[in-house]
């Protein structure tokens, strides 16, 4: 089944990770380009985690796992080995309604992670629902490579003009007109 692609804004939404290893780095780095407000639940931390929890003033708790801790949060990463626990945590999101991720269990995912581009306010995400994560990396890698580094200012400049330009039909052609010419002449590079 393929996943639906969406961009979830993150705002006033609490995220919990649950795991301290490499994989709930990799999650925790991901999440910090988009929201500082996660909480970590681990037993142990890898040095990795623990400088990106100090280094983002981030709330750590040192224990394990209890049933109720995802209460009071809107989105669940799971990242730990522990399968039957994955289960638990993803069957008990639901009486949440807390969107759940459990590392490398489909079966108990809400919703997986792309890998992803971010350049100012550009997001491009990449997936292949599931099929090669290490293909959605090597995609990813090559797409960023052809991103100019001017994407960030002509950005802003387009976010200014439909700010200030009055709605309508003449507005949609002209930004449209604008995003086509700076595309062509980036392309042509």
């Amino acid at each position: 089944m393929a996943y639906f692609p969406a961009f979830l804004k993150l705002d006033n939404k609490k995220i919990l990770i649950v795991g301290g290893g490499y994989i709930a780095y990799e999650k925790l780095d991901h999440l910090l380009d988009f929201t500082k407000d996660i909480s970590v639940v681990s037993l142990e931390l890898s040095d990795d985690m623990r400088k990106g929890i100090e280094d983002n003033n981030l709330t750590f708790q040192q224990r394990a796992y209890k049933t109720g801790d995802i209460k009071e949060f809107a989105v669940v990463i799971v990242a730990i080995d522990d399968i039957p626990l994955q289960a638990e945590i993803f069957k008990e999101s639901k009486s949440y309604n807390c969107l759940c991720n459990s590392v490398d269990s489909v079966d108990y995912c809400d919703f997986i992670f792309p890998s992803y581009i971010k350049k100012d306010d550009l997001t491009i995400a990449v997936s292949t629902s599931g099929a090669s994560p290490a293909m959605a990396k090597y995609l990813r890698i090559y797409l960023q490579n052809l991103i100019p580094d001017t994407i960030g200012d002509f950005l802003r400049e387009m976010k200014d003009l439909r700010k200030t330009l009055p709605k309508g039909k003449e507005r949609m052609k002209m930004l449209d007109e604008k995003a086509k010419n700076y595309i062509q002449k980036w392309s042509k590079r």
